[in-house]
């Protein structure tokens, strides 16, 4: 029983400051260590919920190597379970009994998310009567890599558990071969190249991510395919697989995404081609399938309004 005046204890944590934290702001360490947003993590904070050597301490505090920290994390939200729902223009390019490979279309989550109440790849294949792996948490089974809302193309989701760990283990060791074609503001210089750059939380924005020192390694390598007047269309190679890796990289050479206002796109331009989201799509997707381990590829159009923003910007040119 909790005496008068106390709150439940919750999920506390208590941990010694480590050494390559020494220096870093409370909420950043509170988000790193925990994996939290910064938001969420600055939050806990004001709340009174971190303790440093037993006392509460702002947000913005240095925190030292070996300081006793104390956190009470919040609860963690549940994620909507699957609905099966028909999601119009989901098309499935290939079927077996381990794996189904798809061809997303804009505006679909690849897994139920919090916050999200849109269409979702799992649940169109289960309205399709797909059944996929249990394996995974319960709202994402089967699931084995994601594309952003805003992207379209080709994902694979497992169907059989064998599927579901060798295909794992295959995005995890970078044995798959991705391939996206995105058209870029401007000109690339060079015109092929690798961009290595670690990416973390954008610091300020929760929606969005940033190349930051420290963030988690990733790598691009791209290779422009045909240069127009105000842009440029790219072939991409993931080497790595973070979240908006594509956006935030070539944001970050000042060349973002056409339509991608999210990373500072020219929103003039895309009015001008008609685009309401990023002009990026899976383009290609090849790996060694999970039960025979001959390669299979798999390569998908480009949807409407990619394909009449190009013709746009040929005419223009």
């Amino acid at each position: 029983m909790t005496a008068p005046g106390l709150r439940p204890a919750g999920d506390r944590r208590s941990l010694p400051v480590p050494d390559g934290l020494d220096g870093m702001r409370l909420d950043q360490a509170v988000s790193r260590l925990f994996g939290l947003s910064r938001t969420a993590a600055a939050t806990l904070v004001e709340a009174g919920d971190a303790l440093v050597d037993g006392i509460p301490r702002p947000k913005s505090d240095k925190v030292s190597a070996g300081a006793w920290l104390e956190v009470t994390l919040p609860a963690p939200v549940t994620a909507p379970a699957v609905v099966a729902e028909p999601v119009h223009g989901l098309r499935i390019v290939y079927d077996d009994d381990d794996i189904v490979v798809v061809d997303k279309p804009v505006g679909v989550a690849a897994h139920p998310s919090p916050g999200w109440t849109g269409p979702t790849v799992v649940g169109g294949l289960a309205a399709m009567g797909q059944r996929v792996a249990t394996s995974g948490a319960a709202e994402r089974q089967g699931v084995v890599h994601r594309l952003d809302v805003g992207t379209t193309g080709l994902m694979v989701v497992a169907k059989s558990e064998q599927a579901y760990s060798v295909l794992k283990r295959a995005f995890k060791e970078r044995e798959v071969d991705k391939r996206y074609h995105a058209v870029v503001q401007g000109h690339l210089d060079p015109l092929r190249g690798t961009i290595d750059a670690p990416i973390d939380r954008h610091p300020s924005a929760d929606y969005k991510f940033a190349v930051m020192s420290g963030g988690k390694p990733s790598v691009t390598h791209y290779d422009t395919l045909e240069a127009f007047r105000a842009a440029s269309l790219v072939d991409v190679k993931l080497e790595t697989g973070r979240t908006h890796q594509i956006r935030v990289h070539f944001a970050a050479l000042r060349h973002p995404c056409v339509g991608d206002l999210t990373y500072g796109a020219d929103p003039t331009l895309a009015a001008r081609l008609r685009l309401e989201r990023q002009w990026l799509h899976a383009r290609e997707l090849a790996f060694l399938h999970p039960r025979t381990y001959d390669e299979v590829r798999f390569v998908s159009d480009y949807p409407a309004d990619l394909e009449q923003a190009l013709d746009a910007l040929r005419d223009a040119s």
